[in-house]
C-alpha cells in the first residue's frame, strides 16, 4: 500500500509527539525500517528567526547558496557585465570554461547554453589559451591516475584537483580522460584483466638462470617497503645482471607504476642499451600494468616475469634487498627521510 506525503507526515508527527514506532508500525502494518526512513525527511529544525525547516528544504537552500556563490565568483572573474554585447560575454566566459560548470557560467551572464556550446566548439581548436590549460590539466590528471594505481575515475580525480586549488568540472576531466584513453576500474574490470592477461603472455625467460654475457643484456628489478617514523616508503631498484650493480633506483611514499617507470627511464637514459634487452621482475601490479608494458615495448625491451609464488625466480633482487635491510636499513636510526643520504650512497 502506497502512502501519500501527507499520510507519512501525520504518522511521523505521532512519533515525534511520543508515540512509539513499534505501536505505529503494528497499527498500520508498515515495516519498521520503512517507517524510520520517513522520519528524517520530516524532521524539522527551528532557525534563529523561528522558521521550521526540514532537511529536504535545507538541502535545497544549501544548493541555491552554493550556486549563487559560484555565480558571484564568475562575476568577479569576468571583465564585463550582463548588459555587455553577446560576443564580449562569450569571450569572457570562454576563459573560465572548465573552471565552473556551464550552467553556472551561462546563468551568471544570462547566456543561452546552446549558444555558449556552439561558440566553444567553433573556437576551441584555434584557442591557444584553452589548449595550454587543457595540456596543463591533462598532465595533472595522468599523474593522479597513475599514482592511484589507475583506479580513480573522473569524479575522484576532479575532487583531488579541486583540493589542489584547480577550478575544474567533472565534464572537463571526463573529456580529458577520454582523449588520453584513461579508464577507471569498472564492473568489467575482471573481464578486462583476463583479456589483457591472455593478450600479453607473461613468460619466465630467465628460468633462474642468472647469468649475463655482457652489460645491458638483462636487467633485474624489484620493489620493497621500509617503515620510517610510522610512514611507509617504497624503494625500487634496477640491477644489471652482468655486474649485479644498481643502475637506477627511486624512493617514494606511493608504490605506483609511475615510480617503476621513473626508475626505468633513468636507467634507459643513462645506459642507452641496444636492442635485445630483457627486463625481469615479479608479477607485481606495477610491472604488469598496461602503461608499463607499453613503455617497455616502445623501447624494444622484452619483459620476463617470475612465476606466481616463486620468489626464487627473482633471487638476485630478493638477495639485494635482504642485504640492504641487514647491512643498512636495520643498522641505522634515520631521524627523517631527509637524513637518508647514506641510503642513497649505499644504493
Amino acid at each position: 500500500m502506497r502512502h501519500t506525503t501527507e499520510e507519512k507526515r501525520q504518522l511521523v508527527m505521532r512519533y515525534q509527539y511520543g508515540e512509539s514506532a513499534a505501536h505505529i508500525c503494528s497499527e498500520t502494518g508498515i515495516a519498521r525500517s520503512t517507517f524510520y526512513s520517513w522520519v528524517k525527511p520530516f524532521q524539522t529544525t527551528v532557525t534563529e528567526t523561528g522558521v521550521l525547516v526540514t532537511p529536504k528544504a535545507f538541502d535545497v537552500l544549501r544548493r541555491k547558496v552554493e550556486k549563487q556563490d559560484a555565480i558571484i565568483q564568475v562575476l568577479k572573474s569576468v571583465n564585463c557585465t550582463v548588459s555587455a554585447p553577446l560576443k564580449e560575454k562569450l569571450a569572457a566566459l570562454e576563459r573560465l570554461y572548465g573552471q565552473f560548470s556551464v550552467h553556472t557560467l551561462c546563468d551568471a551572464l544570462e547566456v543561452s547554453r546552446g549558444t555558449f556550446y556552439n561558440h566553444i566548439l567553433r573556437n576551441k581548436r584555434d584557442n591557444t589559451w584553452y589548449a595550454k590549460r587543457r595540456a596543463e590539466i591533462s598532465g595533472k590528471v595522468r599523474e593522479i591516475y597513475e599514482e592511484n594505481n589507475q583506479i580513480f575515475g573522473a569524479d575522484k580525480i576532479c575532487a583531488i584537483l579541486v583540493q589542489q586549488g584547480e577550478r575544474v568540472s567533472k565534464r572537463f576531466v571526463t573529456s580529458i580522460m577520454q582523449d588520453m584513453g584513461l579508464v577507471s576500474m569498472s564492473p568489467t574490470a575482471k573481464k578486462d584483466h583476463n583479456r589483457l592477461t591472455v593478450s600479453i603472455p607473461k613468460k619466465n625467460i630467465l628460468n633462474q638462470n642468472f647469468t649475463a654475457e655482457r652489460p645491458n643484456q638483462i636487467w633485474i628489478s624489484d620493489i620493497t617497503c621500509y617503515k620510517l617514523k610510522g610512514k611507509h616508503y617504497y624503494i625500487v631498484v634496477i640491477l644489471d645482471l652482468f655486474s649485479r650493480k644498481v643502475i637506477a633506483h627511486r624512493i617514494s611514499t606511493v608504490a605506483s607504476t609511475k615510480l617503476i617507470a621513473a626508475a626505468f627511464r633513468q636507467a634507459y637514459a643513462e645506459r642507452t642499451p641496444i636492442n635485445g634487452l630483457i627486463f625481469h621482475s615479479d608479477r607485481g601490479t606495477q610491472y604488469t600494468s598496461r602503461s608499463f608494458q607499453q613503455l617497455l615495448l616502445s623501447c624494444h625491451v622484452e619483459q620476463s616475469f617470475s612465476r606466481t609464488g616463486r620468489p626464487h625466480d627473482n633471487a638476485v633482487a630478493e638477495s639485494f634487498f635482504a642485504s640492504l635491510k641487514r647491512e643498512e636499513l636495520y643498522r641505522r636510526n634515520y631521524r627523517s627521510p631527509a637524513g637518508s643520504g647514506r641510503l642513497h650512497s649505499f644504493l
